[in-house]
């Protein structure tokens, strides 16, 4: 199942990939909805596929926590953005299953035994050492690098929770790291 913002995001869903949806209604998510989401996260599985906007972040922010272990689609900015401004409504058919192929499963949770959680293999130190942070182009490249990644845009703390929680590997960082430098961003 996959969870969108609105009626105008299935419309668009439906028409790039053969899927069912729940629509939150919007970033004020209800109780009632985010029973829905367990529960299909339970019998089938979830991707949240919102907008790559502030609300979009603050809905897949809400659900993770409640889900912790569904699954995520970003869509570019660039991909999203309409005469109306930037949504999933506004893809393009191939820029949705480029998105959907690219899902990002969390990776294992916190345990109380330490020995059993591995150690991310991205570190803060990594995010400084790339100009993602603290850079005068930190924002611009953050962007790409989620792009790269396929793990949308965010500010950098968001940014090193999402590399940490993707499990997102040095090698993937550093070959996104070089076309970034190859583009000169």
């Amino acid at each position: 199942m996959i969870v969108v913002e609105g009626k105008e995001d299935t419309v668009a869903i439906r028409r790039a990939v053969d899927a069912d949806t729940i629509e939150t209604g919007g970033s004020a998510i209800g109780e009632e909805v985010l029973r829905r989401i367990v529960l299909a996260q339970e019998r089938r599985g979830v991707i949240v596929f919102t907008d790559p906007d502030s609300p979009g972040e603050r809905i897949r922010k809400i659900v993770a926590e409640r889900v912790p272990e569904c699954k995520h689609a970003f869509l570019l900015k660039d991909e999203a953005r309409g005469k109306d401004g930037i949504g999933v409504e506004h893809a393009s058919n191939e820029a949705i299953v480029r998105a959907l192929e690219r899902v990002r499963a969390p990776g294992p949770h916190a345990s109380s035994d330490a020995s059993e959680t591995p150690a991310p293999e991205i570190e803060w130190s990594d995010l400084l050492d790339a100009g993602l942070i603290v850079h005068a182009s930190a924002s611009k490249r953050r962007e790409r690098m989620g792009e790269l990644l396929g793990i949308g845009y965010a500010n950098g703390k968001q940014f090193y929770k999402r590399c940490v929680n993707f499990r997102i590997t040095r090698k993937e960082f550093l070959d996104a790291l070089e076309q970034l430098e190859k583009e000169g961003i």
